[in-house]
């Protein structure tokens, strides 16, 4: 213990944990939390009042950055000098092994060429939509339902960021596995899979959040805490998933429409099958719901949002009808731009980073040493007056459209989907996801938020790899009244 004592020690010095300048003295002290609610509000703050839009923590040894030349000259102008790093790889490597998300070179580009040829199939676009429907239909509407408040009753309070947290896990499960966990149920189950993933998906988040890598190495090594938990919790993943491919292999997988029978048939190797899965369940389920969370609290502050929503959903779609096609997906343009202005103020991924290899300079004229960390923040440039405007903190979908069509930014200026050679490869899948059952919700439901922290005008985060309300979006749903016939409301 006395070597291990020692050994942390020396690695707290070299780091120059003794810095006591301003910003690492409040990031240390946590005097920050003072002011702010949110770590990544705090960093806004700094990253506002840098003239630069960047700064430096040095007891993190990170560079954080707001500025888009910076993120265009990381994500695109110098790729290769700024990979995920094995900083990073090593982080999650116990949870996402070698899979797309945690690699680097070859292995990333082989899988990102596998994964782009399987996703841009019509076949699999298909099947995905497919997927939300019938989770949407037969799941997601009936639970809304049975707790809905009526004019006898006040209804039942419900956490809707744990049912989408529910909906994505079983949407993705089924489509990357074909396996339903079924946690959507009415009596909303708890799956074994789902609480193991939850639990390996936060602790893996908090190794990223100690002020040494060697203090959760050290753990690890011992087996003791988080580290002990997180290793049963992903013991449970892998048997998991290793019996389903097991079981894919005995029965067949050429006729499955799932992402592991599709890998199935150009990768051999089972435990990088089972990493290269798991790697796109972590992102599509916990993005998506973050994103639905987000959207929904803001739709219940704002409804003249949600009567612009439902005024263009009447028509294009048709009051009280179906939608009749994907293209009419397509055409709800104020919609997207609703749910992308949602994305600008609160990303899923509020930040990422990046290692980088050799010494370079940032466009902005910030040195970056050899081994620094450099994060790009999409949640501050959202709330940047140079990047979006003086209107920056306002909801405005209004933004995004010209002459009510809807026109994208700069992914350089909006990385909430990455950018560059890294750009999120089912960005247009998640979209329809999110247009789906955020479609579904605002033409069958009222949402009202319950409010359990009075004056609370900005969502409180928990630590995690993606974006979560500390304390759930408690909520009360009243049912519309509508015509039969949009109770089946998804594409025929």
């Amino acid at each position: 213990m006395i070597i291990i004592v020692s050994l942390l020690l020396y690695y707290l010095l070299k780091q120059k944990l003794w810095c006591n300048c301003e910003i690492c003295d409040a990031y240390l002290t946590l005097s920050w939390s003072k002011q702010f609610d949110n770590l990544c509000d705090w960093f806004t703050y700094l990253l506002k009042k840098s003239p630069t839009n960047t700064i430096h923590i040095h007891v993190l040894g990170n560079t954080i950055t707001a500025n888009p030349d910076n993120v265009e000259y990381m994500l695109k102008t110098r790729f290769d000098n700024f990979p995920k790093g094995k900083p990073f790889s090593t982080i999650l490597g116990d949870l996402l092994g070698r899979g797309i998300f945690n690699v680097d070179g070859e292995s990333w580009r082989f899988q990102k060429k596998m994964a782009s040829l399987e996703l841009d199939r019509s076949s699999i676009r298909s099947y995905a939509l497919e997927i939300i429907h019938q989770v949407i239909e037969h799941r997601l509407v009936p639970l809304l339902s049975s707790v809905a408040a009526t004019k006898d009753q006040n209804g039942v309070v419900l956490d809707l960021q744990d049912i989408f947290r529910r909906f994505s896990f079983d949407s993705m499960c089924r489509f990357s596995f074909g396996l339903d966990p079924r946690c959507l149920e009415l009596s909303l189950p708890l799956s074994e899979f789902s609480v193991a993933f939850d639990l390996a998906s936060k602790l893996s988040a908090e190794r990223a959040m100690t002020v040494s890598p060697l203090i959760w190495k050290i753990k690890r090594w011992l087996n003791l805490g988080s580290e002990r938990k997180l290793k049963e919790a992903i013991k449970i993943i892998d048997i998991l998933a290793l019996d389903v491919i097991k079981q894919r292999r005995k029965m067949g997988f050429l006729t499955h429409k799932d992402l592991l029978s599709r890998f199935m048939r150009t990768v051999n190797d089972d435990t990088y099958l089972r990493d290269i899965v798991i790697s796109f369940l972590l992102a599509g389920r916990d993005t998506v719901a973050s994103a639905l969370t987000s959207f929904v609290w803001l739709l219940a502050k704002h409804p003249h949002v949600v009567s612009a929503v439902r005024i263009e959903a009447d028509t294009i779609v048709g009051p009280n009808q179906n939608l009749k096609s994907f293209e009419q997906l397509r055409q709800l343009h104020y919609l997207q731009a609703a749910l992308y202005e949602s994305m600008r103020l609160y990303p899923p991924i509020q930040f990422d980073s990046k290692f980088c290899e050799e010494d370079d300079v940032l466009p902005d004229g910030t040195f970056v040493k050899s081994g620094t960390r450099v994060t790009y923040h999409p949640y501050a440039m959202g709330r940047i007056n140079e990047i979006w405007g003086p209107d920056c903190l306002e909801f405005k979908p209004e933004r995004w459209l010209r002459d009510g069509v809807f026109y994208p930014e700069n992914s350089f200026k909006y990385p909430v989907f990455q950018a560059g050679l890294r750009v999120c490869l089912g960005k247009e899948m998640a979209m329809v996801e999110l247009k789906s059952v955020a479609l579904s919700l605002v033409r069958r439901f009222e949402i009202e938020l319950v409010a359990v922290t009075p004056h609370r005008h900005v969502p409180r985060f928990s630590p995690g790899l993606t974006a979560t309300f500390s304390g759930g979006l408690p909520v009360l749903v009243r049912e519309r009244v509508l015509s039969p016939s949009l109770h089946d409301n998804f594409i025929t």
